[in-house]
């Protein structure tokens, strides 16, 4: 597949993402990457030591996001990506260290050039939200 227009609609994003089982490789790619990398560590600093669940939410998640199975709302309820974070000070520095980590990840896929560059900019749009939302003074 390689009509970048077809991605976001049905579960095409979700079957070139390779499913579930690639979805969950990306997954522990990212984390991977977080745990790895130095430019990563401030983001790192706001998880706790033992990522089993973040994993498990990240991958739920974006199952969801990319159009396959909807399973994170059962397992951990409604979710609202800026709200969700909003307990965390994002900065550009925060920000930038989770899209080159998601970046890194994206990179170590058997993605097609186009979806890869898909996908990216589509993580970027929430990344991009929650750095908003969290500049805002809190009431």
């Amino acid at each position: 597949m390689t009509d970048t227009s077809l991605y976001g609609f049905s579960d095409n994003s979700f079957q070139a993402a390779g499913g579930l089982d690639g979805i969950r490789k990306l997954v522990d790619d990212f984390y991977q990457a977080m745990d790895s990398r130095q430019d990563a560590a401030i983001i790192r600093a706001m998880h706790k030591e033992d990522l089993t669940e973040s994993r498990d939410k990240l991958t739920l998640f974006l199952s969801g996001w990319l159009g396959g199975p909807r399973n994170y709302h059962e397992k951990y309820g409604n979710i609202n990506i800026p709200r969700s974070h909003a307990h965390l000070r994002i900065g550009e520095n925060e920000r930038d260290a989770w899209l080159i980590c998601m970046q890194s990840a994206i990179a170590k896929q058997n993605y097609s050039p186009e979806f890869s560059r898909y996908l990216i900019e589509q993580l970027s749009i929430p990344a991009e939200r929650i750095f908003a939302t969290s500049r805002k003074p809190l009431a």
